[in-house]
């Protein structure tokens, strides 16, 4: 039994005298440099056609939406005359009277 053990805490020795203790036990840190970058955390690698693309549907759309903004503004602010405030009643306005 003594010489299982003794195998077994030589190894756990040498593991824990290696120059990378954190590859040689498995043990994770946070911080620092890793061996490796994960992958499935990682973005794709965008072509410069795909960054091109992007570029041009986002400032055809922008367009389009100051384009509809500057010329067509009722569809966004309504097709009414906008209320004067200061001509609405308190009852209106939903104030109680000052005598409650």
């Amino acid at each position: 039994m003594l010489g299982a053990l003794g195998r077994t805490g030589g190894g756990l020795v040498r593991i824990l005298r290696a120059r990378d203790v954190r590859g040689a036990a498995g043990l994770r840190h946070a911080g620092g440099e890793a061996p490796f970058q994960p992958q499935y955390r990682q973005f794709p690698k965008l072509t410069r056609r795909q960054v091109i693309h992007s570029e041009l549907l986002s400032s055809f759309m922008w367009f389009w939406i100051l384009w509809h903004f500057w010329h067509e503004p009722d569809s966004v602010l309504g097709h009414f005359p906008y209320p004067d405030a200061s001509k609405w009643t308190d009852e209106e306005l939903g104030i109680p009277p000052d005598d409650e």
